[in-house]
């Protein structure tokens, strides 16, 4: 078992419990940093046992991740991404001793999937069907890969301004993917405002405790994968600066039990056009002020570090470090030479970090003699663009500018985005048949239409996707609608989901008998013209979505 004994404050000590899905703030103070404590003597006994029969990834050092029973779970493997010594990159620049943490090697190829795998890991431990993300790119493949595995109902919010690929591919997980024409601090609000209306589950990033737990794995396996020895710099590049802040507990926990000799100096890299927590070091402030993103890395447009920067600016005041910051030309200089030198191919946001160590070495910030490790925290990973079509995400718009979005403005983006995210899947072997239904459906609202052409390939999407509504032919190759429906009311994700059921054939009392008590209607194609059908399937989906909200108290 590795539930936190309690939260500790990190500021004034206060102690508390630990509540899963609760944002972390501390009782007595307000303060956002509450750190678990575990049975670290327990887990020194058996790393110095040398963790015998653990598996190679971030699950290894599981008695200090905030799970009560992990061995119950189906646990999504992230971490155990290999060590590097830099042959080309770094000797080039006189520097002898840089190590590179390779995270390309996750399941979506980049660090992110450590977040996800224990976010999403708690979530099922907790009963989380549904949950919600906001993102730059990288945290939203991962949640959407990790949460497709676990059968959670992923809703991801991204600025417009990401990259298609990365939108893309959360789509091609499964996950709902909402586009918002703002930057990414406004895209933050509507996101939290969509999960309070829906009663959702919002990850929140820094201020989850299982998700910032998660990235002090990386200290752990550096640590051991040096041969139990701490570097004297760790580098990264932040947009909000999570893993960072994560690493740097995992070093502190490790010296705490007295497994390294000293803590590393940490090395916080961001892009030049979005660099508030760089500006506010350099100025020596303790509090970072927000600025306006103007850069293309788009996956570090933070523009508003909050508390974060200062809990990083006091962990450099008191172990050391610095605060950089690279133009876009000098990252993507940086990953030209490191795919020339190393035969690495990386993102732009890992390309300032290694742009950023360039720039600390040359200046002497970091000695010739130090040891020094740089997060890789991401592959330059391409998508396949012809597997979704172009109809993949759901757009909301809102005002331009850093400021938060019009209150008028949000709650009508919010209103139009709860009509157009009202999920049908059509289940059905004849593909005219599920084209007509389809676009019924959505000349007569703006839903989302989804298509499977055989009830395993419909089991399998109502299980990834959880839709809103099943309408499904009964007459199919493999598993009939029969077959469907009985698998879809067995299963504990979709039991609850409306099912419509159309049959070119006549159906015989026996057949509604084996369909009565699952299905909310049922109808023969050649009974009613398909306008006339499609306009009582809309009657259900708003008869379902009155009775949710009756529920929920809206």
């Amino acid at each position: 078992m590795a539930w936190p004994n309690f939260l500790q404050c990190a500021v004034c000590g206060h102690q508390q419990p630990y509540e899963p899905f609760v944002p972390a703030v501390c009782q007595a103070c307000g303060a956002q940093w509450l750190l678990p404590n575990y049975d670290f003597k327990a887990f020194k006994r058996e790393i110095l046992r040398g963790l015998p029969g653990r598996p190679s990834n971030l699950w290894r050092y599981q008695d200090v991740l905030p799970l009560k029973n992990p061995a119950a779970l189906d646990l999504y493997p992230a971490g155990g991404t290999p060590l590097w010594l830099s042959q080309r990159f770094a000797p080039a620049l006189g520097h002898s001793r840089v190590y590179i943490k390779d995270e390309r090697f996750g399941p979506t190829s980049s660090f992110k999937d450590r977040q996800a795998a224990v976010a999403v890991a708690a979530m099922s431990e907790g009963g989380v069907r549904e949950a919600v993300i906001a993102s730059t790119g990288n945290a939203a493949v991962a949640y959407a890969a990790a949460c497709a595995r676990a059968g959670i109902k992923l809703w991801v919010f991204m600025t417009s301004l990401v990259p298609q690929e990365k939108l893309r591919e959360a789509a091609l997980f499964g996950a709902e993917v909402i586009r918002v024409s703002g930057n990414y601090d406004q895209t933050k609000q509507i996101a939290a405002q969509f999960a309070q209306r829906r009663h959702l589950l919002l990850d929140r990033g820094a201020s989850s405790v299982p998700a910032r737990e998660s990235m002090k794995t990386i200290a752990y396996e550096i640590v051991e994968q040096l041969g139990w020895r701490a570097p004297d710099w760790y580098i990264q590049a932040v947009s909000g600066g999570l893993g960072p802040l994560g690493v740097y507990q995992g070093f502190k926990e490790l010296f705490d039990m007295g497994l390294i000799e000293r803590i590393p100096k940490l090395a916080i890299v961001q892009a030049e056009g979005c660099s508030p927590m760089v500006q506010a070091f350099k100025a020596g402030k303790e509090v970072a002020d927000p600025v306006v993103p103007d850069t293309c890395i788009i996956i570090l447009s933070t523009g508003d570090p909050g508390k974060t920067y200062t809990y990083l600016w006091n962990i450099i005041q008191q172990h050391g470090g610095a605060m950089e910051s690279v133009t876009d030309a000098e990252a993507f200089a940086a990953m030209r030479s490191l795919a020339k030198s190393e035969g690495m191919a990386v993102e732009p946001a890992a390309a300032v970090a290694f742009a950023g160590l360039e720039k600390m070495v040359k200046n002497g910030t970091i000695g010739a003699d130090e040891t020094v490790v740089v997060n890789c925290s991401g592959h330059t990973f391409p998508v396949e663009k012809h597997v979704l079509g172009e109809q993949f995400a759901v757009d909301v718009h809102l005002s331009e500018g850093q400021t938060p979005a019009p209150r008028e403005g949000l709650l009508a983006a919010l209103e139009n985005l709860d009509e157009k995210t009202t999920t049908v899947l059509v289940v059905d072997d004849n593909d005219d048949d599920a084209l007509l239904i389809r676009r019924l459906l959505e000349g007569r609202k703006a839903y989302r239409v989804q298509h499977a052409r055989d009830g395993w390939e419909g089991l399998a999407q109502a299980r990834q996707t959880l839709p809103d509504l099943i309408v499904t032919d009964l007459m199919m190759p493999g598993i009939d609608g029969f077959g469907l429906v009985e698998e879809l009311k067995l299963d504990p994700r979709t039991k609850d989901i409306p099912i419509v059921v159309v049959s070119a054939k006549d159906i015989t009392p026996e057949e509604r008998a084996r369909l009565n008590g699952y299905i909310e209607a049922v109808y023969q194609k050649s009974s009613l013209t398909p306008r006339k059908f499609v306009e009582q399937v809309v009657q259900v989906i708003e008869e379902e979505k009155g009775t949710k909200e009756n529920a929920h108290g809206i």
